[in-house]
């Protein structure tokens, strides 16, 4: 085979440093737009992070950016709006609608996708769409049926009425992420077990479930984030302060104490949504973990 010679002297190299300019340029460019979104995308959190630690004559004195002069009225921002907002029912609330209704709404999943990834029968694939075909509506579709079917049964501005709307909605997300991940698990194991002795119920607790804990975990910690955040169904279907978790707290809070400094406010805001983040950073391995797993 006859070796290719190539004269470099015949390239352009002028060209060549043109080509390396307009490409510089473009990812300078590149840095510069992602830079400045960025620094718009922290406005918010800025003015959140400065505005909670100001008193009421300080907020209304000075410029709404500017730093504050210490961080002591924070505390009595956090007094004024647990008190004022009644954030501690709420929060309580929202403890338990989120723990119960993402929590078994995950377990359901659970149980569901197993029989839809580990048994062969006919219809299972129709039975899979039945269940997620209430993600492809809005969910604001559901809210008036909802709201009349809850008033007809006596569920309307009670917990468990909450709950169980809360895990019935948390359920066709988890069984698609969950279907996926069992039907690549071996059923060897599975037949292997069944010779053995084991029940159905026995192998899905003691071998099925275990290799799921990751992306159940990763779900888990969606579906509460989603639940806690909830602001639609939550003012809808609550009434009294006993019952109403966090976000409608807020609104109510927000617009029945107008005369509230935005300072208290931001304050009840932000206190809010700790509680999640909290959840996230406690859970972040296994949330990454689930995010990336894959089945064995």
């Amino acid at each position: 085979m006859t070796p290719v010679h190539y004269d470099i002297s015949q390239l352009d190299w002028a060209a060549l440093d043109r080509a390396a300019a307009r490409k510089r340029r473009k990812g300078a460019g590149l840095t510069v737009l992602a830079v400045a979104l960025a620094l718009l995308w922290m406005v918010p959190f800025y003015y959140l992070a400065v505005t909670i630690f100001k008193s009421p004559e300080e907020f209304s004195a000075g410029p709404k950016l500017a730093l504050p002069l210490g961080v002591a009225p924070i505390l009595d921002n956090i007094a004024g709006a647990w008190t004022t907002a009644r954030m501690g029912p709420a929060f309580l609330n929202t403890a338990l609608y989120g723990v119960v209704g993402a929590g078994a709404a995950i377990l359901i999943a659970a149980l569901a996708a197993h029989g839809l990834s580990r048994f062969d029968y006919r219809g299972r694939t129709s039975l899979f769409m039945v269940i997620f075909a209430g993600t492809v509506f809005p969910l604001q579709l559901y809210l008036i049926p909802l709201f009349f079917a809850y008033q007809q049964v006596g569920l309307i501005n009670s917990r468990i009425g909450m709950i169980l709307f809360y895990t019935a909605i948390c359920i066709p997300f988890p069984v698609l992420v969950l279907r996926n991940y069992m039907s690549q698990m071996s059923r060897e194991m599975d037949e292997a077990a069944r010779m053995d002795g084991c029940g159905e119920l026995r192998l899905f607790l003691s071998i099925v479930l275990p290799n799921c804990l990751s992306p159940m975990v990763a779900l888990f910690l969606l579906q509460f984030t989603w639940i806690w955040n909830d602001l639609l169904f939550a003012t809808v279907l609550t009434q009294s302060p006993a019952i109403r978790p966090i976000m409608p707290a807020l609104q109510v809070f927000q617009g029945g104490y107008a005369s509230q400094s935005p300072t208290v406010v931001l304050t009840a805001s932000f206190l809010a949504s700790v509680p999640t983040v909290i959840l996230f950073l406690l859970l972040r391995k296994s949330f990454m973990t689930g995010l990336s797993a894959r089945a064995k």
